[in-house]
């Protein structure tokens, strides 16, 4: 697992509780043969089935029902492949994702701000993007649409509704790797395709705690990597916990507020990238050099609507 990047970077698979994990190996059955004739399509393409008690199983599966939360008691990890990146396209795809990785270090200042994040779908879409890369963009299930792009989760109980059950009762995740690079707050029902400028690589639906990230089409099979497939059974009541968790955005703050002091209070949550790019664009706006118009949507981009709210939440006091 050393080739795609370190243990202590899968910030979306904290393992909180693994008594969940172990009440599951202990209830484990062996995969039926058809079960496995279904894995065929995923072994195919150079996905190796990871052995229970293997050391990146049970870490996968431990971050998995972490990832629940509570409703991990009403899922049954059935069995977890590993991309091995054996066969031609394999290896060329992996030396793709390293290539831009390295060019997103050096355009980012050294950080490609590159994560774990999970991606679920249909076993048969699933199958193609194993086989032949994302090709196609299609509406997420699991809560808001933000922009016109490829949709992953931090945590997958944000993108389980997008697992679709196939003929086997079966749903399926991939966890991957994603190069982020400079990301912007893009708002729900969003028709946005693409970065609004090239300070851009990918979009959130929150800067300071993203539950969804956004990778355009032109980016989506270079940027996205996929790692591990979960395969999995869950409740109808278990679908219908995640989806009441999904919340919904709220609407657009109408307050008005002052540039300077709302610049202080972002500057101790944002990451300084973010705060030198506002502040260009407010310096820009102080010389003339941009209308009050501008500045307003430039702020908005970078920051967020959802984390001016939430800075404003955590200083109720300030006078902003």
């Amino acid at each position: 697992m050393d080739q795609f990047g370190d243990h202590n970077d899968q910030v979306s698979m904290t393992i909180e509780n693994k008594k969940m994990s172990l009440s599951f190996d202990s209830e484990a059955e062996s995969p039926s043969p058809t079960l496995h004739n279904s894995f065929r399509s995923f072994k195919r393409n150079g996905m190796i089935e990871l052995e229970e008690h293997n050391k990146e199983h049970d870490l996968i599966k431990v971050g998995f029902f972490s990832g629940m939360g509570q409703l991990g008691k009403e899922v049954e990890v059935v069995a977890i492949h590993k991309n091995s990146c054996s066969t031609v396209l394999g290896q060329a795809r992996l030396e793709s994702f390293r290539i831009y990785s390295e060019a997103m270090r050096k355009k980012c200042g050294g950080n490609a701000n590159i994560k774990y994040a999970w991606f679920g779908s249909s076993k048969d879409e699933i199958c193609n993007i194993i086989s032949h890369g994302f090709s196609t963009i299609t509406e997420p299930k699991s809560g808001e649409c933000f922009g016109i792009g490829v949709h992953l989760y931090p945590a997958n109980i944000h993108g389980v509704l997008s697992a679709l059950e196939d003929e086997n009762g079966l749903r399926h995740m991939l966890l991957c790797r994603v190069i982020l690079g400079n990301t912007e707050v893009i708002e729900a029902s969003s028709k946005q395709f693409q970065p609004t400028c090239q300070d851009f690589d990918s979009g959130v639906d929150n800067y300071l705690a993203p539950k969804t990230y956004i990778i355009w089409p032109s980016n989506m099979n270079s940027h996205i990597l996929p790692i591990f497939l979960v395969s999995f059974r869950c409740t109808p009541s278990c679908l219908l916990g995640a989806s009441s968790k999904i919340k919904k955005v709220s609407p657009k703050p109408n307050s008005r507020i002052k540039f300077h002091d709302l610049l202080r209070v972002l500057s101790k949550y944002l990451h300084p990238s973010r705060m030198v790019l506002i502040s260009k664009y407010y310096e820009d706006f102080q010389k003339n050099k941009i209308t009050k118009l501008v500045l307003v949507r430039k702020l908005r981009q970078i920051a967020g609507d959802t984390s001016i709210r939430a800075v404003m939440k955590l200083y109720p006091n300030t006078n902003i």
